[in-house]
């Protein structure tokens, strides 16, 4: 079998190199990498064994067949707006997904995880709005009025696999992609604090319930209706009338909420409890204050943990008994690698909540 041009520059991607670098550290031309990545030239022995070095993947990984993916539409727009994303870190958080997806096939082969597939697909037009979208989306779960006290268990339950990531430094609140056959898959940047992880999940779960394919305004529509799942208007509305919006209010509301104060604070504008000047006024503060890069430590709440990747991980550790070293070969990845996207150490696991396939 030959190997396959595509993992090759799904390597080359995940470590950050450029095609021009790459071809020199493998002592090529890169018109010949061009042409081995694009499956046009065969790759000789001698080649893959430098790739693997260079690179950092054991020669198993670019036999792989797996189908690889582009950016998934959710972030579109939102890389547009981020200058600082460059596109060597795009073509990296791409390829962590890719990597991410191919894993999660290997797990769940042999294993069966109690999905409710609750996640309902709504159109804006059908509903008139995203806060109505939202709120049709509390309603099918059967939430109680106030806040979530965990929207990470609720999304996993309806069918989505969450899962935290450094993504290498670069400027991604986060991503969510969905392939036939499979989970959908939200990956959320692990650098954020956890008033911040919550809203960028309500965000993403807004694509996933509102979104088919990109428009000019989806990231708009994503934010209202994240706010709207987590603020409720009907519910969080009493908590600005008859008493003084200051940040003394909003620090107090937050771990109530698990919002963010700037949150809490568009909030009660949309709701019209701010006059213009006090909106302004109010702002500032937080601007002097440092709070619209980072909102007082004292105030952060504990983040969510997602599960299901994680229990996965314990099925095959502990009820199928693979070895790091096992583990490290079904996913084609060095175990330095592993460790860095999964945290799997030699200690003993814990007992597994999957059912395992007979």
């Amino acid at each position: 079998m030959q190997a396959n041009g595509d993992m090759l520059r799904l390597a080359r991607h995940r470590r950050g190199f450029q095609q021009t670098e790459a071809a020199k550290r493998l002592g090529i031309d890169q018109s010949m990498l061009s042409r081995i990545e694009n499956g046009m030239v065969e790759v000789r022995n001698d080649l893959l064994v430098r790739a693997a070095i260079v690179y950092g993947f054991p020669q198993t990984f670019f036999y792989q067949r797996d189908p690889i993916y582009g950016a998934p539409v959710s972030v579109h727009p939102m890389w547009r707006k981020k200058t600082d994303v460059s596109v060597r870190e795009v073509d990296s958080v791409v390829a962590e997904i890719n990597l991410r997806i191919m894993h999660l096939r290997r797990f769940l082969e042999g294993v069966e995880i109690g999905f409710t597939g609750n996640l309902p697909r709504l159109d804006i037009d059908d509903y008139g709005s995203p806060e109505k979208v939202a709120g049709v989306v509390r309603s099918h779960w059967g939430l109680p009025r106030g806040p979530i006290k965990d929207l990470t268990l609720h999304v996993e339950k309806s069918g989505v696999i969450v899962v935290y990531s450094p993504m290498d430094g670069a400027s991604i609140s986060g991503v969510t992609f969905s392939t036939p056959g499979m989970p959908s898959l939200i990956i959320l940047n692990s650098e954020q604090p956890a008033d911040r992880l919550r809203f960028t999940l309500a965000h993403e779960l807004g694509h996933l319930v509102m979104h088919r394919f990109p428009n000019p305004k989806m990231e708009e529509e994503a934010n209202a209706f994240a706010s709207e799942l987590l603020l409720p208007s009907s519910d969080i509305k009493p908590y600005f009338v008859g008493r003084k919006i200051d940040l003394a209010l909003l620090a107090a509301l937050k771990p109530e909420w698990r919002v963010s104060m700037g949150a809490l604070l568009m909030a009660a504008d949309k709701h019209g409890r701010l006059l213009p000047n006090q909106k302004q006024y109010l702002w500032k503060q937080m601007s002097a204050r440092g709070y619209r890069l980072r909102e007082p430590p004292e105030l952060d709440f504990l983040r969510e943990e997602p599960t299901i990747l994680r229990n996965l991980l314990e099925v095959h550790r502990g009820a199928l008994g693979y070895s790091i070293t096992e583990l490290a070969a079904l996913l084609h990845l060095g175990e330095t690698d592993l460790t860095a996207l999964y945290q799997v150490n030699d200690n003993a696991p814990q007992r597994p909540r999957l059912t395992i396939v007979k």
